[in-house]
């Protein structure tokens, strides 16, 4: 493959965070992007790790037990749901200023409002104002998540143009993973600072917010766009003739006007939902499935090993659609999944927990991958040059998604309780939606096509865009 160095300039010139100044030349390895992206992404993995907060919070008064005047789970709920929002509001809204700018300035911004909704929570805590919490985690960490999330995706796409899904699933599975480095972290940090007047969350969310703002500064740092033109030495482009991958672009604007981003919105929406309730569930569910059988320390140890999966598979799915195709990694999703959700009530019924275990493993293993195979997959189809926007905008799924899936999985339960049902048996429906769920996905899927080529830019109008 040939290499790339990087370009002149010195940090604090005017010039320092513009697109032009990261264009790699010759001498610089690909391979160093993955490592900056992951610094970013097992950062903001931190995401799904708030919850060991929520507990602490609920004592910031009363220190051993919740006072008069300490928030409420209930309460503490929202600062997550806000971040998730702007997580989707600001990775759909900035994809086409992250296009222009480039991925070093979009990083580093990503790093001072991560780092800084930190900050300011632990001002709230300390002011013990919930709205500096709903500001600072919600509103401005998540508008550092969303742009964190989708600003190296492209830059890997375009330095690993023979290995599209490989180099994605590096970085999300950060993502995937970051919740594994910071819950530990977090709560060694809080019994660190735990003394009789502080149950330690605003020291640690200082620490946090300083360490998360370092390592995601380096990965800005470090990050290179490759030139234009360039391709790994000795790789030739395939034949695309017969094949869903285009050699063309699609502008970000005109991708939403085409068929393909809204069947592929859906794929990622159905395929999300089938899973993301599941996994917010996991731990009730196995306990109630298996009564008397499953203990709470087994099914915490469950959750675990499904979380591994959902980290594993971002990348093993994602790598394996390099061969097989993305539309055919997606046939595998939903027919496999359909396959294992119509079954699982089985398992339970008969006692079987291996399989059980086994089958919401690899569920959630296609959960994880399906997040790693989308950027790729719109790379195939709308080219790369806006790539990293169109992913942002599609992210909305994601959203919509975080909405139906545990709603679909809590309410359904609830009603068939409600009406006689044993708890052993309420998951039942539940699961078989899921399975309704996948094959619509795949129908989705199966209409993906080519994008006609009316959608595709100019070599003129793309030179005039960049």
């Amino acid at each position: 493959m040939s290499s790339i160095s990087e370009p002149e300039g010195r940090a604090g010139s005017p010039a320092f965070f513009s697109k032009e100044a990261t264009v790699a030349r010759p001498g610089f390895s690909r391979w160093m992007v993955p490592p900056a992206a992951l610094a970013v992404h097992l950062c903001i993995g931190q995401a799904y790790a708030f919850s060991v907060f929520n507990a602490p919070l609920t004592k910031v008064i009363g220190i051993t037990q919740s006072a008069p005047g300490d928030w409420s789970l209930t309460t503490l709920g929202w600062i997550f749901s806000l971040a998730i929002v702007f997580l989707g509001l600001s990775a759909a809204f900035a994809g086409k200023w992250l296009e222009h700018v480039g991925p070093r300035r979009t990083m580093f911004t990503a790093a001072c409002c991560f780092g800084g909704g930190f900050i300011v929570s632990a001002i709230g805590v300390w002011l013990h104002q919930i709205v500096l919490l709903y500001l600072g985690y919600g509103v401005i960490g998540g508008i550092g998540l969303g742009l964190g999330y989708v600003s190296p995706v492209s830059t890997l796409i375009r330095w690993f143009p023979d290995r599209r899904g490989m180099a994605t699933g590096m970085a999300i599975m950060g993502f995937g993973g970051g919740a594994m480095i910071a819950a530990p972290l977090s709560v060694a940090l809080m019994n660190h600072f735990k003394s009789d007047t502080s149950v330690g969350v605003a020291e640690t969310f200082i620490v946090l917010g300083i360490a998360y703002f370092i390592s995601m500064s380096i990965g800005a740092l470090a990050i290179r766009v490759p030139p234009t033109g360039w391709k790994p030495e000795g790789w030739t482009p395939p034949d695309t003739s017969h094949r869903m991958i285009t050699r063309n672009h699609v502008h970000i604007d005109q991708a939403l006007k085409t068929p393909q981003f809204y069947l592929i919105w859906l794929v990622l929406f159905l395929n999300v939902t089938a899973g993301i309730g599941i996994l917010g569930q996991a731990s009730v569910m196995i306990q109630e499935s298996f009564k008397n059988t499953v203990s709470a320390a087994a099914a915490a140890g469950f959750v675990g090993l499904l979380s591994l999966f959902n980290m594993g598979g971002r990348f093993v799915w994602a790598s394996a659609s390099d061969w097989v195709g993305r539309k055919n990694t997606y046939f595998i999703f939903f027919v496999l999944g359909a396959v294992l959700y119509y079954f699982v009530p089985g398992f339970a019924a008969s006692g079987n927990i291996a399989l059980f275990v086994l089958a919401y493993c690899v569920i959630l293993s296609m959960y994880g991958g399906g997040f790693s195979t989308v950027p790729a997959y719109l790379a195939d189809m709308f080219g790369t040059a806006f790539v990293g926007g169109i992913h942002g905008r599609l992210l909305t799924a994601w959203a919509a998604a975080g909405v139906a899936g545990p709603v679909l999985v809590n309410y359904i339960r609830a009603y068939e309780v409600a009406h006689g049902v044993a708890k052993a048996d309420a998951y039942t429906m539940t699961v078989h939606i899921m399975a309704v769920l996948l094959v619509v996905g795949f129908i989705c899927n199966l209409l993906v096509k080519r994008v006609d080529d009316r959608h595709h830019m100019t070599d003129a109008q793309l030179a005039a865009d960049r």
